[in-house]
């Protein structure tokens, strides 16, 4: 259990160090589309993002709303790749005041000012809720990693619940 717990909070300090990720969703033909995205993370490892509704990816979202993603710190030396792959189901967060709450927390992070106000107002506010992480670090070693299947958890879920209700693949 010690080691579950340590290793969600390894890919919890990734998800807070980052801005970007790359989201991959499947468009009508099947074929693989991704699109680079702010987020921010909750303590649950959810991850956050405003979109337009009418964006591809959120479109490839309505017919199939599951998605792949990754996060990884940027490097030009494959001694030092280090990121999570995940993937999980993705909801459109509709109740108004946690929407409020993260899109304040969103534009803080990513100081947005009011000229953002506008565009903001048009988006949806989406989130990916990982049920799979991958997690590699070449740092330690060529290919290291380790991965964690989740089961079902509440949505406000911590890392430690989190710890405890997960197995290694």
């Amino acid at each position: 259990m010690v080691d579950r717990q340590k290793q969600l909070e390894t890919i919890a300090a990734l998800l807070r160090e980052q801005s970007t990720l790359a989201l991959a969703t499947t468009d009508e033909q099947g074929k693989p589309c991704v699109a680079p995205l702010f987020y921010i993370a909750d303590e649950s490892l959810t991850l956050y993002w405003l979109s337009s509704p009418a964006s591809l990816h959120i479109e490839n979202l309505k017919r199939m709303p599951t998605a792949a993603a990754t996060i990884y710190r940027p490097t030009e030396n494959w001694k030092e790749i280090c990121g999570v792959q995940l993937r999980g189901p993705v909801t459109v967060v509709a109740d108004l005041t946690r929407r409020r709450a993260l899109v304040k927390a969103y534009c803080e992070r990513f100081q947005l000012g009011a000229i953002f106000k506008a565009a903001i107002s048009q988006c949806s506010l989406y989130a990916l809720r990982p049920v799979f992480f991958r997690y590699l670090d070449n740092s330690k070693v060529f290919g290291h990693k380790f991965e964690i299947a989740l089961g079902k958890v509440s949505e406000d879920a911590t890392i430690e619940e989190l710890g405890n209700d997960c197995g290694l693949l």
